[in-house]
């Protein structure tokens, strides 16, 4: 029997895009650039994880964070253009999910 052997990069892409919240994050930074406030609360997680998951798209490559120079300081995230290439994937998704993914009352 042949053994499969997986595409490195491509586990290391799933690897990534596969941990808790990551998905939603870019999801939400496809429309433009973001505080954490504003993210926090349209996503619904807790800041600790939300700043984890921000920190590891921005050492990826995936999220820039921009510091203002305010009184109060105003930070902003957005996606970079390594981040918005993952935008046809995520539309994609999203179709994929209004067909084939009930909502919780549809499945009542």
């Amino acid at each position: 029997m042949e053994e499969s052997v997986m595409c490195p990069r491509f586990q290391k892409a799933m690897g990534m895009m596969s941990q808790r919240w990551t998905g939603l994050v870019i999801y939400q930074l496809l429309s433009g650039p973001k505080r954490f406030c504003a993210l926090e609360s349209s996503i619904g997680l807790s800041g600790r994880v939300l700043s984890e998951r921000l920190k590891d798209l921005e050492n990826h490559g995936i999220v820039k964070r921009v510091v203002f120079p305010e009184t109060p300081v105003r930070i902003e995230y957005s996606l970079t253009e390594k981040g918005l290439a993952l935008e046809p994937i995520v539309k994609e998704i999203e179709k994929w999910s209004q067909t084939w993914v009930p909502v919780e009352s549809d499945s009542l």
